[in-house]
């Protein structure tokens, strides 16, 4: 039996945007497919083994908490998250953990350090927090794609030269409310802003990142069994119609 193997890193800091919400509907895609799937977590001290998992997730915290997180990450797990994601191994990072992929970011008077494994850092600029639902057109393969969340976010993400956004912005604020762009993409490492959860409102790209995570064991992308999608297709045409509005 094929086998996912997912490690959630600090579940219990970085879980305020329904972040379980997008492990279960991982486990669930899986599990009707008759994949085996394997949750593991790795949290504050704990060490992380950069072959054991397939995908990696990360999501958002409180700003103590994300700062608590963000020296652990440096101390503890830096190195062997490099080393996954630098073998193929998929990491998908919302909002908090979105910003520990750069360089650094601002918190109040400080600037933290960041994982550094994306080009990008995070300001703070006057202005308002950057809140709304939102949706973006993205290309994960296979053409153009619809995300439709939610964003509430008072940091401002730049990409430098070498990353490339997920996505372009159709309605919301995106990285930085000017440039157009959301979230970052390096090889399948995936940052963005978009949560509320994200993965129930599109599970397309749950199915995406199932493939790109099995890919790297099996030896090619594998063709997934298709799903009774119609409660999933509801969720995604409301978030939608949510974003149209504006």
């Amino acid at each position: 039996m094929t086998e996912l193997r997912l490690c959630a890193l600090y579940p219990e800091q970085m879980n305020i945007y329904a972040d379980r919400g997008n492990i279960l509907l991982l486990r669930r895609r899986c599990e009707w497919r008759g994949i085996e799937f394997t949750y593991a977590a790795a949290g504050p001290g704990d060490d992380l083994d950069p072959g054991g998992h397939d995908l990696l997730y990360m999501g958002g915290g409180q700003d103590r908490d994300q700062r608590l997180v963000a020296a652990d990450l440096l101390q503890t797990k830096r190195d062997a998250i490099a080393e996954a994601t630098g073998d193929g191994v998929v990491l998908l990072a919302v909002c908090g953990g979105y910003q520990l992929l750069g360089h650094a970011y601002e918190l109040g008077d400080q600037r933290i350090e960041g994982l550094g494994i994306a080009d990008l850092e995070t300001v703070r600029e006057p202005g308002p927090r950057l809140i709304g639902n939102v949706e973006i057109e993205v290309d994960l393969g296979g053409g153009p794609r619809r995300l439709a969340g939610f964003e509430n976010h008072g940091g401002r993400t730049y990409l430098g030269p070498e990353a490339e956004p997920l996505g372009r912005v159709i309605r919301g604020f995106g990285n930085n409310g000017t440039d157009g762009h959301e979230g970052v993409r390096v090889r399948n490492v995936i940052g963005t802003y978009l949560h509320g959860p994200l993965l129930p409102k599109n599970a397309w790209l749950a199915d995406r990142l199932i493939q790109l995570a099995l890919a790297r064991r099996v030896g090619a992308e594998p063709e997934l069994e298709p799903l009774d999608d119609e409660l999933e297709t509801a969720a995604h045409e409301s978030a939608h119609a949510a974003a149209m509005r504006g």
